[in-house]
């Protein structure tokens, strides 16, 4: 089995999806092994998203995870990396397949109602980042 780190973004959350994306997640066969809400502080979301620290976005990036509660999750399930960024969909809700929670959910590529570690090494920063070892059940 393997792990990714995954989130439910502010605008998602905002708008009450996040329930219903939960039970995507549950239906698509994952393994919830870590859950949290959180409000993450602007420091706290540099520090998340540090590899954009370069990028024009950075900023907005920051502001807009900052901006309000999340939901924060580790996942499991066999190849739960490339399994949870198929069932995300592509960044830009507009360029999103039908049937992904981006498309269904994301308003806008900034606005885009989830993240998901993109790789194993990502994905190694992302969880303990935000969870401990005693917290993964």
């Amino acid at each position: 089995m393997e792990r990714t780190f995954a989130i439910i973004k502010p605008d998602a959350f905002a708008a009450g999806d996040a329930g219903k994306i939960l039970a995507r997640i549950y239906a698509e066969g994952f393994k919830v092994v870590g859950i949290k809400k959180l409000y993450m502080s602007k420091v706290e979301a540099e520090g998340f998203y540090y590899v954009h620290k370069e990028r024009p976005f950075f900023g907005e990036l920051t502001d807009f995870m900052s901006s309000g509660p999340c939901i924060v999750m580790v996942l499991e399930a066999a190849g739960a990396i490339k399994k949870w960024r198929d069932l995300m969909g592509a960044t830009n809700p507009a360029e999103a397949d039908e049937g992904t929670l981006r498309k269904e959910f994301g308003r806008s590529i900034g606005e885009n109602a989830t993240h998901g570690s993109d790789a194993p090494e990502t994905a190694a920063f992302e969880i303990p980042y935000f969870f401990s070892g005693l917290e993964l059940l």
